[in-house]
């Protein structure tokens, strides 16, 4: 069995995951965080150093940083990671759609935007190693059309397709987004083994928690999802998810994660004065 650890950002309601082969201490890092303060346009590497201390002290060595999709709330630590580790950052194939998207979006350059920013694209089906232990990849889009979950041993790692059941599903109001794709890549998630842990991406505190969780298994998510336990059909859910995503707001750092995050986690490179700059597109009346 792998080793799973999980680190939860409060800013952002992130989980990352650190999980290694206890054999040969090989680990990957799963949606790790890079620090941003909007109104002060300061960074930090305070989330992500933390998850290296912690490989450091395990004795872990990171060969990969996967990423589930290209976040929407918060900048991703992935190009932070990989310099300091060497590591190799993967994430779905279908990316590629994503950065063509927001390229344009942005202005952002293509050489700076191209598929060549991750080291690994990873298909529908395809299998990879962290040491001896095997992962799989599902594509599951539906929150953006290159969301995938990693299988890793008897754990799913779904990003912010699912939540814990008392959350229900994210949403699919993205650009590329779809509530149909979206039930459709759950129901795949949910008929893994009833046992299967899955581990969540955001956990929002809903009503009646106080104490923020990130793992549950798929017979729980059958059993009690709010949004997509058995017995909710397709056209029940996409008429909820639909009429949900219309009252909710954009995330507050949506425009510096997607200029970042399409970027493989790089920044922009610096400006004629030597400074570092993220755009605001601007919608005129």
């Amino acid at each position: 069995m792998p080793g799973i650890q999980a680190f939860f950002d409060d800013a952002t309601s992130t989980a990352s995951f650190l999980v290694w082969d206890r054999e040969t201490k090989a680990a990957a890092v799963i949606d790790a965080v890079l620090d941003f303060d909007s109104a002060t346009g300061k960074l930090s590497t305070t989330s992500a150093d933390r998850m290296l201390a912690r490989t450091r002290e395990q004795g872990l060595g990171v060969v990969w940083v996967l990423e589930t999709h290209a976040h929407a709330d918060h900048l991703s630590a992935a190009d932070y990671i990989r310099r300091k580790t060497g590591a190799r950052v993967g994430i779905g194939a279908r990316i590629t759609e994503v950065q063509t998207r927001f390229r344009a979006l942005f202005g952002a350059p293509e050489a700076e935007t191209e598929a060549s920013v991750f080291d690994a694209l990873f298909e529908d089906g395809e299998v990879f190693k962290i040491g001896g232990i095997e992962a799989r990849v599902l594509h599951t889009p539906g929150h953006t059309p290159a969301c995938v979950t990693y299988v890793i041993n008897d754990a799913a790692f779904v990003g912010d397709t699912l939540f814990m059941p008392d959350y229900g599903t994210a949403r699919a109001d993205f650009p590329g987004g779809d509530a149909t794709a979206l039930y459709r890549s759950i129901r795949r998630i949910l008929a893994l083994p009833p046992e299967t842990r899955i581990f969540v991406g955001h956990d929002y505190l809903p009503a009646g928690r106080s104490k923020p969780a990130w793992e549950t298994t798929v017979a729980d998510e059958r059993a009690a999802n709010i949004h997509v336990h058995d017995g909710v059909t397709e056209e029940d859910f996409v008429k909820l998810r639909m009429a949900r995503d219309r009252t909710l707001a954009a995330p507050k750092l949506i425009l510096p994660s997607l200029q970042v995050n399409i970027r493989g986690g790089a920044l922009p490179k610096p400006e004629a004065d030597g400074r570092i700059y993220l755009r605001t597109p601007v919608t005129t009346p």
